[in-house]
């Protein structure tokens, strides 16, 4: 056989070859943890699961494929409802993970460390809830981490910023907490930089590059001095208010005198 027979012997193989035992098993899982309400993922069956890649060839609705392998899952707005299912670590091959704009709750689940290859991680405006997972920086090749308009609590990771290849970072308009790492906050080099809009939206929340807190209201200081200050001119109304009486009650007195006087007979 010559070259080109045995290049095309090859290429069979890899066109024939069945789906891999871990993608099945993430796709299956994530299958079972989804909601599906308006019927979006027809095609997402036991039995596409099982041969959902031939090749460079995807059998399965917003996923990718490279060499037989699920390459990308892309599933935005689709009104999916449920969670992440743990098990999407099994498809070790992916390299980005879109399920933004849809309903899914939950927790972002920490075994999304072991996709080493994940690129792109973008869950934004959804209802996810609980930390921000510290093992993402495990992904040592995220170059976009996005999940803004969730329910995030907690603080931002330090580990993050040990991501050299971050370049897009938006955890806002969540219920985020604590200062922000200068690892994110403020990088140096040539280490892409994140404004404030990543940050904004967060409540509790603090540090460069958003701007300072403002004042939740008076300080306790301010409350005292300002009860001491309404005491003391309360307390010298009152004592004007006496004093005026007296001097028109002492000027009555001797006015009622006179009178009295005038009426009285000479002796």
């Amino acid at each position: 056989m010559g070259f080109w027979g045995r290049l095309l012997a090859v290429a069979l193989l890899i066109l024939s070859a069945a789906a891999d035992p871990n993608d099945e098993q993430c796709l299956t899982h994530l299958s079972e943890s989804l909601e599906d309400p308006l019927n979006n993922l027809q095609n997402w069956t036991k039995a596409t699961f099982a041969n959902p890649c031939q090749g460079f060839t995807s059998f399965l609705q917003g996923a990718t494929c490279n060499n037989g392998r699920i390459y990308k899952l892309s599933l935005p707005n689709l009104a999916l409802k449920g969670t992440i299912s743990p098990f999407l670590s099994n498809c070790t091959n992916l390299q980005a993970l879109d399920l933004s704009s849809n309903q899914l709750s939950g927790p972002i689940p920490p075994d999304l460390q072991y996709l080493v290859n994940l690129a792109v991680l973008n869950l934004s405006s959804n209802r996810l809830s609980g930390p921000i997972p510290q093992q993402l920086a495990l992904c040592a090749y995220l170059n976009v981490i996005d999940l803004h308009d969730n329910q995030l609590s907690g603080p931002i990771p330090q580990q993050l910023g040990l991501l050299v290849r971050l370049s897009v970072f938006d955890v806002s308009n969540n219920k985020l907490s604590g200062p922000i790492p200068s690892s994110l906050g403020n990088r140096s080099g040539n280490l892409p930089r994140f404004n404030a809009s990543s940050y904004e939206g967060n409540k509790g929340l603090y540090g460069y590059p958003l701007p300072p807190m403002k004042s939740k209201g008076l300080s306790v200081l301010a409350i005292v001095g300002i009860g001491l200050g309404s005491g003391f001119v309360s307390l010298v109304l009152s004592f004007t208010a006496v004093c005026i009486w007296l001097r028109v009650t002492e000027k009555k007195l001797a006015n009622d005198e006179g009178k009295i006087s005038q009426l009285m007979p000479d002796y």
